[in-house]
């Protein structure tokens, strides 16, 4: 894929309408509908004030939950255009509709300098179709497409790949962030790179694996994944998480890693519970010791010492996935070790969205990562070298 995308950067902005692509698909309170975190619509900020700041009006647009093509009112972005108006200290406008009456005569009527916000994309059933007749509709309003909604690029929608059959496309500046650091970072790392993979599944990081095999130094394995791999190597694993059908891709995996010259790193050790509960029993085990009835909830002291030390002497580290179920504090260590070690290792420190970053920012490192992506599923195929729709359509430097 290519990473090299024009940006706004590259476009004459006086005078211009631009159709921008925001991500404030925000928390909500399920009971009175507030906004609980404005991190996303905080994030959008910097791209919004270059668009306004160099003589552009800006009709921004987004989806908000998964109203699956009917208006919710529970799902409607008027709150968001409320914030982001605190947030600018300038007046949002708001359309009622997408690409309706009010939109279009809204943003026919729309000045530099001024912004105007789109209702929920998804009320469009067109929307995640990619219907040909939605994105015309929203490109017939303005002159130019900025995609800045990251998590939302390996999807192609409507508003994040369909429009740019219609108008010229560039990445905003929080895309262009996530390309230039994730990009360099799987095309020229500072070596050694190391990789960090944890989580539930084995199936949800195939790509993965097999992309970093070809490029990392040492891969980590963490997280529930790790038993696949440990009952592929002939240990019992009690009632810990097991994808059967995964047993003899877990062995080729550790066969072309050492073919490879790749060191590939399992727990040695595990912490384990005696049910899935935060208040279960607590035991740890070396990792061919565990007993019957009991499960692996996170890496054992010993594991992070190995993975620690791998870390410590890193020049890029890409992580994605906790070492263990972090939400039960008896089985956060794990998770919490590896994410000291990153913040402290002086490396290049990517961390993929999703769990990871939730951890990375209950923990407070947050401020000692390079960079933490914006984007759990797109960052993922990010990392698999797939080619993602919503970078594919934009122009290419």
């Amino acid at each position: 894929m290519n990473y090299h995308k024009k940006t706004v950067s590259d476009i004459e902005l006086n005078g211009k309408k631009v159709l921008l692509r925001c991500d404030f698909n925000v928390p909500q309170d399920k009971t009175t509908g507030a906004i609980t975190s404005d991190k996303r619509i905080v994030a959008s900020l910097p791209t919004i004030h270059y668009l306004l700041d160099h003589g552009a009006a800006v009709i921004a647009c987004s989806h908000l939950g998964k109203p699956k093509g009917e208006r919710k009112e529970s799902l409607t972005l008027a709150p968001v255009a409320k914030r982001l108006s605190e947030l600018l200290g300038i007046d949002v406008l708001f359309a009622g509709d997408i690409v309706g009456k009010n939109a279009k005569a809204k943003a026919a009527a729309l000045q530099p300098g001024q912004i105007l916000l789109l209702e929920n994309l998804r009320f469009d059933k067109g929307e995640e179709k990619n219907d040909p007749e939605l994105a015309k509709a929203l490109a017939s309003m303005a002159d130019v497409y900025v995609s800045d909604a990251f998590g939302t690029v390996h999807r192609a929608h409507a508003s994040t790949a369909g429009v740019a059959a219609y108008l010229p496309a560039y990445a905003g500046l929080l895309v262009e962030k996530e390309l230039s650091v994730m990009g360099k970072a799987l095309d020229d790392p500072k070596r050694p790179f190391v990789a960090i993979l944890g989580g539930a599944k084995v199936s949800d990081k195939i790509g993965v694996i097999n992309n970093l095999l070809e490029k990392a130094d040492t891969i980590i394995i963490g997280g529930g994944m790790a038993y696949t791999f440990a009952k592929a190597m002939g240990y019992e694993i009690g009632t810990s998480l097991l994808e059967d059908d995964k047993l003899d891709y877990a062995r080729d995996m550790i066969g072309k890693a050492k073919e490879k010259g790749v060191q590939f790193l399992l727990p040695v050790d595990t912490a384990i519970g005696d049910s899935f509960a935060a208040d279960c029993k607590r035991d740890v085990v070396d990792i061919d010791r565990m007993p019957a009835g009991w499960m692996g909830l996170d890496i054992g002291p010993k594991t992070i010492a190995l993975y620690e030390n791998a870390i410590r002497d890193a020049g890029t580290v890409v992580w994605n996935g906790p070492m263990g179920v972090f939400e039960f504090p008896a089985f956060a260590m794990g998770t919490e070790a590896v994410a000291k070690a990153v913040a402290e290792s002086g490396a290049v420190t990517i961390v993929g969205g999703g769990d990871s970053a939730a951890a990375v920012e209950k923990l407070g490192y947050a401020d000692k990562m390079t960079h933490i992506s914006t984007g759990g599923g797109a960052s993922l195929e990010f990392l698999e070298g797939i080619e993602l729709p919503g970078v594919a359509c934009l122009l290419d430097k």
